[in-house]
């Protein structure tokens, strides 16, 4: 589908439909919650209750001039919000770790996490690394994304990769969730969105 900024819900974020690379896409970057992980920071798409199925989208990650020395270019998908933006599931990348040397950080670059207490936080304090993975990305390219959820399950896929970078077994809001969509942005970045295609299984 074509992002139109009148279907989307800035939560914590600045929207806006800018003309980049010859084209309409949206821009999103934290409003509020600037220095927080892990946050409600996302434009919700409206009237959309998703459960089970396919959400895809283009994504582009720039660091703000101002990040900090820690920004990654965080940038992905939220998924099964509740109307309150309290709760929900989210996969998103890590751009600047995609190549690096390290090993620690190369095996950063995807990450799950469940709002509001699952954050990637909360896994690294106990050593818990199931919830991340390596992918071969970068800043500045455009990425496709893509969740696919099935009741307790998730897998996330990079840039039309047959096998998922990264599969949750246990998310961990549950089987029963629902909710909407949101374009989820984090510390430092500059993200850009298009191309969102939503394929329900229910």
């Amino acid at each position: 589908m074509t992002i139109e900024l009148m279907d989307f819900t800035p939560v914590h974020t600045n929207a806006k439909l800018v003309e980049f690379q010859g084209e309409p896409v949206l821009q999103v970057t934290k409003s509020e919650k600037l220095m927080a992980f892990d946050e409600n920071t996302y434009c919700k798409l409206e009237d959309v209750s998703f459960h089970n199925g396919i959400v895809e989208v283009k994504v582009l990650s720039r660091l703000l001039p101002d990040a900090p020395d820690f920004a990654r270019g965080f940038i992905g998908l939220a998924f099964r919000i509740d109307k309150a933006d309290t709760s929900f599931e989210s996969f998103y990348v890590r751009p600047t770790n995609g190549r690096v040397e390290d090993p620690v950080r190369k095996n950063r670059a995807v990450q799950y996490f469940s709002y509001p207490n699952y954050t990637f936080d909360y896994f690294r304090e106990r050593g818990i690394t199931d919830f991340e993975a390596p992918a071969d990305i970068g800043l500045d390219e455009w990425l496709t994304i893509k969740v696919v959820a099935e009741e307790e399950k998730a897998a996330f896929y990079v840039n039309d990769g047959e096998e998922p970078v990264l599969r949750v077994e246990n998310l961990k809001l549950g089987a029963e969730t629902k909710g909407s969509i949101g374009l989820f942005v984090d510390i430092g970045t500059q993200g850009f969105f298009k191309d969102l295609k939503i394929t329900p299984f229910d």
